[in-house]
């Protein structure tokens, strides 16, 4: 009859993913006539658990450089935008996401802009992004436990006849010469 034990451990019990299209708004100082190009950087985020699901939090920086004064002169404008996403993630095995759950978010695809556009003295952007999530919790592991230890390997040490001169007393002195 087979013997089980149960170990606890620590496993990924649920993973998703999720894109996400917004579109946000940036107020330049001058009025601007055309979009030279935009970027985004400084994207930081995280995750916690807000009553079962997953509630995303971060922030990013949209740089972008425009033309203005009919096209004579050039500027680049920078402003910090803060989201907020919720994300459902379902879990294996009956888990249940708890404040004790470790939640990893990773940024699978960059935020980047999609499409921008200049309407009223405004520049209209939309901002993919992917973002990842795992969530980590305790689960148990039942394992077949064998009561036999495998046996040691014996190792007997001995000198082979070839491996030892038996012309000790005939040394060379002048071996270097």
């Amino acid at each position: 009859m087979a013997n089980y034990k149960e170990i606890v451990t620590k496993a990924v019990v649920g993973k998703a993913k999720k894109i996400s299209h917004n579109d946000y708004s940036l107020k330049t100082e001058e009025v601007p006539n055309t979009v030279l190009g935009c970027w985004v950087i400084n994207h930081t985020f995280n995750g916690h658990n807000n009553n079962g699901s997953v509630l995303l939090n971060g922030s990013f920086d949209i740089n972008v450089w425009y033309s203005y004064d009919n096209d004579t002169k050039t500027s680049v404008s920078t402003q910090r935008f803060n989201y907020s996403d919720q994300m459902n993630v379902r879990l294996k095995d009956n888990a249940n996401l708890t404040n004790a759950s470790e939640i990893i978010v990773r940024s699978l695809k960059q935020p980047t802009v999609t499409d921008v556009k200049i309407a009223d003295g405004l520049v209209n952007l939309n901002v993919e992004k992917e973002l990842g999530v795992e969530i980590v919790g305790d689960t148990k592991l039942k394992v077949s436990v064998e009561e036999d230890e495998d046996e040691y390997e014996v190792i007997e040490e001995y000198i082979a006849d070839n491996d030892v001169d038996g012309n000790i007393d005939d040394i060379n002195e002048n071996f270097l010469d």
